[in-house]
C-alpha cells in the first residue's frame, strides 16, 4: 500500500505542517507547485528532502487561489486549466530535477480535486495537462471522471482514499464544512485504514459500508496530530502484515 501526503504547502515565511517528519512515513509526497501553496525555494527543498528518502515526488495541482488554499471551485476556461496544470508539473520537475529526481505522478489539489469527481470539463482539462507533460499516473477518487479520462487517454489512474476524511455513500468526502469531516482521533484514524488494507472497504458518514478498492491512502499533513496519525498509521499496516510502498515504479 502507497501512503501519500500533501507537503510543501507554505509560501515565504508561512510554514504548514512537518515535511521533514512526513517524508520519514510516506512514500509519496504531493508537492505544491505555487497556485495554492509552495514557492520555487519550498519545492526545491522538498523535492531535495524527498530524493534523499527514495519518496516518489508527485505535483499537486491546484486552481489558481494563493488567498484561498485552493479550496474555492473556480470555473476557468478548460483550454486555460489544462495550460495551467502542465505549467505547474512543469515548474515542480525542474525543482525536482535539480534535486536529482524527477515529477512521477499529479494529484490535484483541494477544491480542484473535488470538482473532477463530477466536472467533465475540468476533469477533461486536468488529464489534458497532464498529457501535453508526459505519460505521467493520475491519483484521485475511485470512480471519478478525472480518472475515467485518465484511463481513456492511456494514463494509469491510481485508486486513492483518505486516512481522515469522512465519506459519503456515495463514495465522495464529506465536505469540511461539515461536522464530522475531517477525523481528528487516531484511533478512528487506524480503524479507517486497515479496514481499507484489509477488506477494501469504508464505512460511510450514515454507518452504511462501501466497496473501496485503492492503491494509496492519503495522510494529511495539516490536520491535528498529523504526524502521529502518520506514524501510528505505517505502524499499524506493518503490523497487519500489509507491505508500504510506492505505487510508482521507476
Amino acid at each position: 500500500m502507497d501512503l501519500n501526503s500533501d507537503l510543501g504547502e507554505g509560501f515565504g515565511i508561512w510554514r504548514l505542517g512537518d515535511d521533514e517528519a512526513l517524508l520519514d512515513v510516506v512514500t509519496s509526497a504531493n508537492v505544491a507547485c505555487g497556485f495554492h501553496a509552495g514557492d520555487p525555494s519550498t519545492m526545491r527543498r522538498v523535492c531535495a528532502l524527498a530524493a534523499g528518502r527514495g519518496v516518489a515526488v508527485g505535483a499537486q495541482v491546484s486552481y489558481r487561489d494563493l488567498a484561498g488554499f485552493g479550496r474555492r471551485f473556480i470555473d476557468v476556461d478548460p483550454a486555460e486549466l489544462a495550460d495551467e496544470v502542465l505549467y505547474q508539473i512543469g515548474a515542480l520537475d525542474a525543482c525536482a530535477r535539480a534535486a536529482g529526481t524527477r515529477v512521477s505522478y499529479v494529484k490535484p489539489h483541494g477544491a480542484l480535486y473535488n470538482a473532477t469527481v463530477h466536472h467533465d470539463a475540468q476533469a477533461g482539462a486536468v488529464v489534458d495537462g497532464v498529457r501535453a507533460f508526459g505519460d505521467l499516473p493520475v491519483l484521485g477518487l475511485p470512480g471519478s471522471r478525472l480518472l475515467h479520462h485518465a484511463s481513456r487517454a492511456g494514463l494509469r489512474a491510481v485508486r486513492e482514499a483518505f486516512a481522515d476524511r469522512a465519506y459519503t455513500p456515495e463514495g465522495t468526502l464529506v465536505p469540511r464544512g461539515r461536522p464530522g469531516a475531517v477525523l481528528t482521533e487516531t484511533d478512528a484514524v487506524l480503524a479507517q485504514v486497515l479496514r481499507l488494507a484489509r477488506s477494501g472497504e469504508l464505512v460511510t458518514v450514515t454507518g452504511e459500508t462501501i466497496a473501496a478498492e485503492v492503491d494509496s491512502i492519503c495522510l494529511h499533513g495539516d490536520t491535528p496530530g498529523a504526524v502521529a496519525h502518520a506514524r501510528s498509521v505505517r505502524a499499524a499496516l506493518t503490523d497487519a502484515g500489509v507491505r508500504v510502498g510506492r505505487f510508482v515504479v521507476e
